[in-house]
């Protein structure tokens, strides 16, 4: 850096300065100059105090000169938050049973693996594309506009997944509700809803089944019932083509959840960064208690030690590493706008390397520690009937609504429980769909002024829009648009849109370049693992997740229920709505560009901030030298 007095003279040749640079005009004027890729920034003592630094004040070339970005009340209002978006229901119904099924201890093998070769390098990568830029995830592409569509890519899946996981969040409260009684209505049969073949579970053991199912899988258990029939009404509807009216009960219960996600959200970071710090540490408060409460109970032990068996064996089959690649992408979040959004309200010099590795850490270590508090209980489950542990081990909704709920149901002072669990599943589910609203709305305020002037009305409109579409997954047959939406609408197009994300910032933008971006943030650079993680193992590790989730994809069933073929291509309809806008914002960009082919290549490729060299023919990505650069 060199502080230089400009004679006027040579004013023309500082790149357009007067067309930059909205400078006081002062008898000594000292201009900052600083070369950067071709461009010279420059700044003076005009710049007023307590504003954000912007491309002419030596920041980050995405933010506006003057307009101070709001920025997070406290540096633990933005841990908390991404914290509870990547931890959530996915970390207690999912990991432990992946866990167990997969070898025990020795799936934390290629999950740990994965994690330091993929998860941690793109979780540290949007977490600084987000802070350096300061936008959201569609604007935050002027580093490389052809790729702003995978901006919009990841803004639609995350209001796609806001449809679906909200509805999850609203059944949680509706067991929350019901948990307040002197019994638990999932305890015993003889209740409206309870068909004729409920059996109490105390007539149930091992000589039951034989060979034929498993405890997890039979339908005919009060709480299995009291899910099916007394809060989704499954048996009413014959299929996903006759779903009905939505269930008065479960529409009030969404009615809550919008309505808190909207009130956590009206306001930016300065509202959402205070909600999170009752929403993300609650579960670990209960997830605590609920182990304590666990290891007291029969064959705990043995369900613990069920979850931490090794199995070398495992290993060699290739579904254990799809499962630890697919597992460790999804549980950190990567992909979804989150990240980005919640990183561009840090302040500029904010240490996101750090931040990186501790919430990254934090989540999976939370994934590990929530197994113990769920296979203590199944281990009293199995223990309680009689049967082996692999036929009370579940995932999913059947494992939080239907067999834990029992096991709580039968321990002294089961309300509590219930009602403490049900809290825990509340909390993980609001923050995690908070961080996917913000993503939304983050991202399109950013790109469209009219709708950051308009916050708040943009934050009801688009709150009150996931509700209406949520509709149709608390019908009859609501669970089975449900199933639709997960199985598609955040399945191979977020691994596709993470993917050229990768790619868009490793090497198009460049790895070296967004290094010296992160420099000039923190002050240090990244060293060469990162830069090797991001430009070739991070994309490969994409690419392979992204052809094995292709191969592996089958039709959608759930349980005995074989969905029609129409609605798999109805399913892979919405995941291609959110894959096109990749090549449909490319072509559009294209044509769009002035000058000759070669010419709006340049400019779909080179930061807006340096467009000016495209006309002297001065494109980085035409020479080889950027392409081999780490």
């Amino acid at each position: 850096m060199n502080i230089q007095v400009v004679p006027e003279h040579k004013l023309s040749s500082v790149a357009p300065l007067h067309q930059q640079c909205s400078v006081e005009k002062k008898e000594v004027e000292l201009i900052l100059v600083k070369d950067q890729n071709g461009l010279q920034y420059c700044t003076s003592s005009a710049v007023v105090p307590g504003t954000t630094p912007g491309p002419l004040h030596g920041g980050p070339p995405g933010s506006s000169d003057g307009e101070e970005r709001e920025t997070w009340g406290k540096k633990m209002d933005f841990l908390l938050s991404v914290i509870g978006f990547a931890v959530d229901l996915a970390n207690v119904w999912r990991f432990p049973y992946l866990c167990y099924k997969n070898g025990g201890g020795a799936f934390l093998i290629p999950y740990i693996l994965f994690l330091f070769i993929a998860g941690m390098p793109l979780f540290y990568m949007e977490l600084a594309l987000g802070q350096y830029n300061r936008e959201g995830a569609a604007t935050v592409w002027k580093i490389c506009p052809i790729f702003k569509g995978v901006g919009y890519t990841v803004i639609l899946i995350a209001l796609y997944v806001g449809f679906y996981y909200n509805v999850i969040i609203a059944w949680s409260l509706h067991y929350l509700f019901s948990s307040m009684t002197s019994e638990l209505p999932w305890l015993r049969c003889g209740n409206s809803w309870n068909s004729d073949n409920c059996t109490d579970p105390k007539y149930i053991n091992g000589t039951l089944f034989g060979n034929r199912t498993s405890y997890a899988k039979n339908k005919s258990t009060p709480a299995a019932e009291y899910y099916e029939r007394g809060v989704l009404h499954l048996h009413e509807s014959k299929g996903i083509g006759d779903l009905g009216l939505p269930r008065w009960e479960l529409t009030l219960c969404l009615v809550v959840v919008v309505f808190i996600l909207y009130f956590s959200l009206w306001k930016g970071v300065k509202s959402s960064g205070k909600v999170v710090y009752i929403t993300a540490t609650m579960p670990y408060i209960v997830l605590f208690v609920l182990l304590i409460r666990g290891i007291t109970l029969p064959g705990a032990i043995d369900g613990i030690r069920a979850y931490l068996h090794i199995d070398f064996k495992q290993l060699n089959n290739p579904k254990v590493w799809i499962d630890a690649a697919t597992q460790i992408f999804y549980s950190l979040g990567a992909g979804f706008g989150v990240l980005i959004a919640f990183a561009s309200y840090n302040k500029f010099d904010n240490n996101c390397y750090r931040d990186a590795l501790l919430t990254s850490s934090v989540n999976c270590i939370t994934s590990f520690f929530s197994g113990f508090a769920i296979f203590s209980v199944l281990g009293y489950m199995a223990h309680k009937h009689g049967v082996k542990i692999e036929d009370v081990a579940t995932e999913g909704p059947g494992l939080v609504f239907i067999i834990y709920p029992e096991a709580i149901s039968t321990l002294p002072g089961s309300t509590f429980w219930a009602i403490v669990f049900f809290i825990m599943l509340l909390t993980l589910g609001i923050d995690s769909s908070m961080g996917g609203m913000e993503a939304v709305i983050t991202g399109l305020t950013d790109d469209f002024k009219i709708l950051k002037k308009n916050r708040k009305l943009f934050t009801f409109i688009t709150a009150f829009g996931t509700f209406l579409v949520a509709l149709f997954c608390i019908t009859n047959g609501g669970i089975y648009v449900l199933t639709l939406l997960d199985s598609y609408a955040a399945g191979t197009s977020i691994l596709f849109g993470v993917l050229i994300e990768a790619i868009g910032v490793s090497w198009f933008y460049g790895v070296d370049r967004f290094t010296d971006d992160i420099e000039r943030m923190m002050g240090f650079r990244p060293g060469l693992y990162w830069r090797l993680c991001w430009k070739f193992v991070s994309p490969a590790f994409l690419l392979f997740v992204v052809i094995a989730s292709i191969v592996t994809s089958t039709g959608l069933t759930l349980d005995d229920y074989v969905f029609p073929q129409w609605s798999n291509v109805v399913g892979w309809l919405v995941a291609m709505s959110s894959m096109s806008l990749v090549p449909i914002y490319a072509i559009y960009k294209f044509f769009s560009m002035p000058g000759t082919f070669k010419e709006r290549i340049a400019y779909c490729v080179t930061p807006e901030h340096e467009h000016h060299l495209v006309a002297e023919g001065n494109v980085r990505q035409f020479t080889l030298k950027h392409w081999l650069a780490i």
